[in-house]
């Protein structure tokens, strides 16, 4: 059993505890209530279980990211239950509850993978400061796990680019979401890049092998939207001449990408909340229900919230969806990472065409300065287009779109090289060490925006005096 400590009435929560699930498993309902009330104050998302049985039907059908475990459980072998548990959920902490006599059965338990142990009698302090461990422990695993996926891609996470604070905080959640089972809200602008953020969330989890399927709520009209998602049978109306399978049921296994869900119908929001509750839909012209099994990442650039108020979106579809939710940064509020994209993008259109393509100063001071309301989207299209416009390997100011060039270069917060200065060798020196430092120290970066070579940037810093490393 817990004993009570006089200072544990006010806890703050645990940073990142929200995101975890929690699987207590003791056969003393004072212990289970004692171990979920300490948890839930912390932050925990808590289930429990009286035996190893019950156990394990909740890690069949839900996500735990870590297992309270009684070592002694009715009728189960401690180390039968851990290997159990850890053949279902490899991923999940398991943490044992021991009395003292098992305590050295405990520590062997530990050698074949269990996290740590706990004797009873312990406080909630104990229990407080164990349950604090756990979660700094997978906080650290899920930004190692990111970190090496950054490391694969140099620029960000996947294929998505950036290195902004605001990315690092998306990258974060984003591994979060990959091993989850909840339903996933991505929120942003338009052109911010939401179904690459999906495809980040279902390449980067443990479905990475199954279909990943998108669906635009916007582009299609209602009637031939639930015919999509939940397929229909022969006969179900005019021109149904077989039945055919909807893409929640063909996604088994996998991932099903709902973009612009705020487009949905009521009706129709209706229904896919009894698929996502229930795990099972019903085809068009159907009296019988089909189970599936598929992870739902839906995305909108509109204000859910609002939609609710107003009443043109379900209060309870919106709560099922917001459990993990995950908000792509505009453009605008990332500049810094302006350098960045525009040598992206330059280097796969100088890759596809085999022309070594970059912006003069002029050109480059204008892309810095806009503030692009079409976000990342408007880049690319505007790098794509400036490069169809010449066949010259240096893009000028005239090539890129009037919206851009006409714009004024003194947006506030805007990243650009500086002003006219006397002499133009202090203007090519400035420029130099301004785009540095634009890109964080990445010379071989800069040296592209520039449109020199890294020989003849580290021959400059050289004449400047400046350290090459």
């Amino acid at each position: 059993m817990l004993t009570t400590d006089s200072n544990s009435l006010s806890t703050p929560q645990i940073e990142g505890a929200n995101f975890l699930n929690l699987l207590i498993v003791d056969d003393e309902r004072v212990v289970r209530e004692s171990c979920r009330e300490v948890a839930q104050s912390l932050g925990f998302e808590t289930a429990v279980a009286e035996s190893a049985e019950q156990a394990y039907r909740v890690l069949d059908s839900h996500n735990v990211d870590i297992v309270l475990l009684d070592f002694r459980l009715p009728g189960a072998d401690g180390l039968e239950a851990l290997h159990t548990i850890r053949l279902q959920r490899p991923e999940a902490v398991v943490v044992l509850i021991t009395g003292h006599g098992t305590v050295q059965s405990a520590v062997e338990a530990m050698k074949e993978g269990a996290y740590d142990y706990v004797t009873k009698p312990f406080s909630m302090d104990e229990l407080r400061l164990l349950l604090q461990r756990v979660a700094t422990h997978l906080k650290l695993k899920t930004e190692n796990r990111m970190l090496r996926e950054k490391i694969k891609s140099r620029q960000g996470f996947g294929n998505i680019v950036g290195r902004a604070p605001e990315m690092d905080r998306l990258y974060r959640i984003i591994a979060k979401a990959a091993h989850s089972t909840h339903p996933v809200l991505i929120l942003g602008e338009s052109g911010t890049g939401k179904e690459m953020v999906a495809r980040a969330v279902h390449f980067s989890g443990p479905h990475k092998d199954k279909p990943f399927v998108p669906v635009d709520c916007g582009s299609l009209v209602p009637s031939l939207i639930e015919s999509e998602l939940f397929g229909y049978v022969k006969g179900a109306f005019t021109g149904a001449n077989r039945a055919k399978d909807g893409l929640l049921s063909i996604a088994s296994g996998g991932t099903v990408f709902l973009d612009e869900i705020g487009e949905l119908t009521v009706d129709l929001q209706a229904k896919l909340l009894r698929a996502i509750q229930e795990k099972e839909i019903r085809p068009v012209g159907s009296t019988k229900t089909v189970p599936i099994n598929v992870h739902i990442l839906a995305a909108t650039n509109r204000d859910l919230e609002q939609a609710v108020a107003q009443g043109s979106f379900r209060r309870d579809l919106y709560f099922r969806l917001n459990v993990l939710t995950l908000r792509i940064p505009p453009l605008r509020e990332r500049r810094q990472d302006l350098p960045l994209l525009i040598a992206h993008f330059l280097e796969r259109i100088s890759r596809d065409s085999g022309i070594e393509r970059t912006f003069d100063d002029e050109a480059l001071k204008a892309l810095l300065a806009y503030d692009w309301p079409g976000n990342v989207r408007e880049l690319e299209n505007c790098i794509e287009r400036s490069c169809t416009m010449t066949t010259s390997a240096t893009m000028h100011l005239r090539d890129l779109p009037t919206s851009i060039h006409s714009a004024p270069m003194d947006a506030p917060g805007s990243l650009r090289p500086p002003s006219k200065i006397s002499s133009m060798a202090d203007v090519e020196k400035q420029t130099i060490l301004d785009t540095i430092m634009q890109v964080n120290g990445d010379k071989l970066l800069a040296a592209r925006l520039l449109g020199i070579g890294k020989t003849t940037l580290y021959r400059k810093l050289k004449e400047y005096n400046l350290s090459q490393n």
